[in-house]
């Protein structure tokens, strides 16, 4: 070796040579700091998505085979509210596996960050919240001048007493959808697709998985799970889009009790 010959440049561990490009449908490693957090690609966040509702229903089978099975709404609300949180556990644990393994090799920590629980600005998270519901308040006023109020199921009576409910529809129905749903379908959206295409594609979901809640409230859910994703986006963390979620849920039981 000539000593004269200036040594060879040591190169990153980003370096293409050392790390090559990923196979295809594959995301390559994620910067943990900068959005979308999500490390998954948008197929498999839809599989996650149907993942999760299997989950549920398989976890909430044993609840109605034990109380008897027969018609759902003859069912106590003890034996409603255990199968409720069955499907939070499904929105929950699936998100959790898909971030902590896909790839995999991370603690939980991390695997929380790609479902995006981050810090944020209370000052910025109160701006978009604030703008959030300034559009679904103008769009669901445009949506019941043209087409009529809509119709949807009181689901909190179903629910048993107020602090059933509240935890029920209040915290937790909030916490595990967005985790779900913003987090994890439209975090695996956003790695392919602009922010309109994914927040779109996000809250049609959302709305449609909730029509057993009544059908004509569907486009207006479609909407609000749209806003929701942009408001993740906006404030770089899902705590924002979970704080709106949940005064938006108070908000409705509230209504719907008084």
């Amino acid at each position: 070796m000539d000593l004269n010959e200036p040594a060879q440049e040591h190169k990153p561990p980003t370096d293409p040579a050392v790390f090559p490009p990923s196979p295809p449908g594959m995301d390559p490693p994620e910067d943990p700091n900068r959005f979308p957090y999500a490390t998954w690609s948008p197929w498999i966040s839809v599989g996650g998505a149907i993942a999760a509702l299997v989950v549920g229903v398989v976890l909430a089978l044993p609840v109605y085979a034990f109380t008897g099975g027969g018609d759902f709404d003859d069912l106590s609300w003890q034996a409603k509210a255990l199968m409720q949180v069955a499907t939070v556990a499904g929105f929950l644990l699936v998100p959790l596996l898909f971030a902590k393994e896909l790839p995999g090799g991370i603690d939980w920590r991390t695997a929380m960050g790609r479902l995006g629980f981050h810090r944020f600005r209370v000052g910025t998270a109160a701006k978009w919240i604030g703008l959030g519901f300034l559009a679904y308040i103008a769009f669901a006023l445009a949506w019941a001048l043209i087409f009529g109020s809509p119709k949807q199921d009181d689901i909190a009576g179903e629910l048993g007493p107020i602090w059933s409910q509240i935890i029920l529809i209040v915290i937790l129905a909030p916490l595990s959808e967005e985790v779900c749903f913003r987090g994890m379908l439209f975090g695996g959206f956003r790695t392919r697709f602009n922010l309109p295409v994914a927040a779109v594609g996000a809250g049609l979901v959302f709305g449609a998985l909730h029509y057993s809640t009544g059908i004509s409230a569907v486009p207006q859910l479609m909407v609000l799970g749209a806003i929701f994703a942009v408001v993740y986006e906006k404030t770089d963390s899902i705590w924002p889009a979970i704080i709106f979620h949940m005064i938006n849920n108070a908000y409705a039981m509230t209504a719907i009790n008084s």
